[in-house]
């Protein structure tokens, strides 16, 4: 689990391209002191396995499922990565719960300078925009974020907007994102798991069942 926290910046060294799959090759500054192989690692949100370690720099492992559905298949070298340690048992949580598993890619689509902070709007893929609350929580390439509009219910273009402080401009890549860039974007799992839960109350009871039945 993470917090979306980014701890700070790592470059990509190097991409090795195989079929349906790819390694990514990481410097990473001190955020790699403490990770083990097989440990998790946040890289713009994306929860990824540490394969190899060389002082500050790692390999990790990225299967096709996660090339097709983030942003993180459009790397290349040289490209700065948003990075987050798993937070320890007990640890603070500073952000929201993020797992680190991307619900879809949006893309930014205007920002705006209001004085010592942005305000940024961004796409959101029509399925993800209901799980998506005005003063909610989202992660975007791993930043925690609070949510401060949404688009109508009844919109045809889903939309969401945030504000970022100068420490998140500085930071975070979001600072530096420009119109018409991908984000990968996860939205809050107590709402996708509010929802599914309701689904099943919801549902006819099957004939024949003995659920919640004594014995």
């Amino acid at each position: 689990m993470f917090t979306g926290i980014i701890a700070e910046r790592g470059t990509v060294a190097a991409v090795s391209r195989q079929e349906g799959s790819a390694v990514l090759t990481l410097d990473v500054p001190s955020i790699a002191d403490d990770l083990g192989l097989g440990g998790s690692i946040a890289v713009n949100g994306v929860c990824l396995t540490a394969i190899t370690r060389d002082g500050g720099r790692i390999d990790v492992d990225v299967m096709g499922e996660t090339l097709d559905r983030t942003t993180v298949g459009s790397l290349q070298p040289g490209d700065k990565v948003n990075l987050e340690r798993c937070v320890p048992a007990g640890g603070r949580l500073d952000g929201h719960v993020v797992q680190g598993h991307i619900d879809g890619v949006g893309a930014l689509l205007e920002r705006e300078n209001q004085g010592n902070w942005d305000r940024l709007r961004f796409s959101i893929p029509q399925p993800l925009a209901r799980y998506v609350a005005e003063k909610g929580s989202i992660a975007i390439d791993g930043v925690s974020l609070t949510v401060t509009a949404v688009s109508p219910a009844d919109a045809q273009d889903a939309w969401f907007e945030v504000g970022l402080i100068p420490i998140t401009l500085a930071e975070t890549g979001l600072g530096a994102k420009q119109p018409g860039e991908g984000v990968n974007l996860e939205v809050d799992v107590l709402a996708k798991y509010a929802e599914r839960l309701m689904a099943f109350i919801a549902r006819p009871a099957v004939a024949g069942s003995t659920e919640g039945s004594a014995e």
